[in-house]
């Protein structure tokens, strides 16, 4: 199972999206505050449906709580950014592993993303773009890393 690990997300439809694709997909959510929304927000509800209820979400106070508490699996975080030439591809994906997704208007804090920049990891995009809306970005990365361990996820085979 992978961790999802929203640093400070800014809008609550995508973080309700976000959601709802871990629930999809049998992920455990992580949100680390400040967020500019409440949880309980309608719009976030609205996003993930009746997924919501059934999410696997830990809230943390703040990213020195939630590295306090993840310290043993630093290795094997991955900072999704618009800062790094490599691409999320490159990357062998393991069961357990931590994804990092930014705030929408901030991204990753650098001093996060320097404790092990060789795990920074891009979606490549074409010279017009800036970057992509956050949900997407994760679906994209996600389901890379599902795709690597598809064996060992019980997942219906839908569309």
């Amino acid at each position: 199972m992978f961790n999802i690990v929203l640093v400070s997300p800014q809008i609550p439809q995508n973080t309700g999206s976000i959601g709802r694709m871990c629930v999809n997909a049998n992920l455990n959510l992580h949100i680390i505050k400040p967020t500019v929304f409440d949880l309980s927000e309608k719009a976030v509800r609205r996003a993930g449906l009746d997924y919501w209820k059934d999410l696997k979400l830990s809230v943390w106070e703040s990213l020195d709580e939630f590295l306090h508490a993840n310290a043993k699996f630093e290795d094997r975080f991955f900072y999704a950014t618009t800062k790094t030439d490599r691409f999320y591809f490159d990357v062998k994906f393991k069961e357990g592993d931590f994804i990092f997704f930014g705030g929408e208007s901030t991204g990753l804090p650098m001093q996060l993303m320097q404790r092990n920049f060789a795990n920074a990891i891009t979606i490549p995009m074409g010279k017009l773009g800036r970057s992509l809306n956050l949900a997407t970005s994760a679906g994209i990365i996600t389901y890379e890393a599902i795709r690597q361990n598809i064996d060992k996820f019980d997942l219906r085979n839908t569309i």
